[in-house]
């Protein structure tokens, strides 16, 4: 049985590969922004799979402190993690900043799995077979240095194609420097039945569990062993191209270059 933390768990593909996981008797920890939310699907989760070993983690993932803080309790909390799934996002928003004047697509679907995972780098390490799922999406756009540091004002949807493909471009960076950790990004598919998608476009092309098998697959299957570094495409069902930019190791070095300087991070 498998250790598996899924961010963005409360809601959409995030909670129903929870319970996918939790079905199988897999221990889960699972990451919600609000508590009270994140304690009523703990408890759905159990009641629902008759399994008893999950828990939960409280984290604002637009605040970098917030999710430094997680990672400490993780940490305290748990030797060793085999599975680690970037799945919490956002496009539409009340708030369009954070308190350090960040774009909310890049603070959540960017700089905070970047901090998570390499916070938990120690304790993912300790796992005998070590995924992280990362989700990009079909929509990938050129990064912007200026939006990326919040100084450049651009649309919800251009934030997040870019949030998007900068996670893509990390995530083919991370595999090539972990070479221990099976590390693939995947976009779940598009337009899914889930509430992201219903409020930002007022319609859904799939059914959620079209995402939430997929994420199913990609961590668990060991067919995945050899496809670290790359990227799956559900909407097309196999491994695709993503964009042209992450491929390029020039500008994934200096996206990596300016997301240390804005997190004032030291890898």
């Amino acid at each position: 049985m498998k250790k598996i933390l899924i961010t963005g768990s409360t809601d959409g593909i995030g909670k129903l590969t929870a319970i996918k996981l939790a079905k199988e008797g897999h221990q889960l920890l699972l990451h919600g922004r609000n508590a009270e939310k994140l304690k009523n699907t703990i408890s759905e989760i159990k009641e629902k799979t008759f399994n008893d070993k999950v828990s939960g983690f409280v984290s604002d993932f637009s605040d970098s402190n917030s999710v430094k803080k997680m990672i400490a309790e993780i940490s305290s909390e748990f030797s060793s993690i085999d599975i680690l799934i970037n799945n919490a996002g956002v496009l539409k928003s009340k708030i369009q900043k954070n308190q350090d004047n960040l774009d909310l697509r890049f603070a959540v679907n960017y700089f905070a799995p970047y901090l998570l995972t390499n916070g938990l780098l120690p304790v993912i390490k300790n796992s005998n077979s070590p995924r992280v799922i990362n989700l990009s999406s079909a929509a990938q756009s050129t990064v912007s240095m200026g939006a990326l540091a919040g100084t450049e004002e651009i649309s919800n949807n251009a934030a997040y194609s870019q949030s998007k493909l900068a996670l893509t471009m990390w995530s083919f960076n991370f595999a090539k420097e972990n070479a221990n950790i099976v590390t693939i990004a995947v976009n779940p598919g598009s337009l899914l039945n889930t509430r992201m998608a219903n409020e930002a476009y007022g319609q859904h092309w799939s059914p959620a569990e079209k995402g939430a098998d997929i994420l199913y697959e990609l961590a668990l299957s060991t067919n995945h062993n050899k496809n670290s570094g790359k990227y799956f495409d559900n909407d097309k069902g196999v491994f695709s191209e993503a964009h042209n930019d992450a491929y390029n190791q020039m500008k994934i070095n200096e996206l990596l270059a300016q997301t240390n300087q804005i997190l004032n991070y030291d890898n």
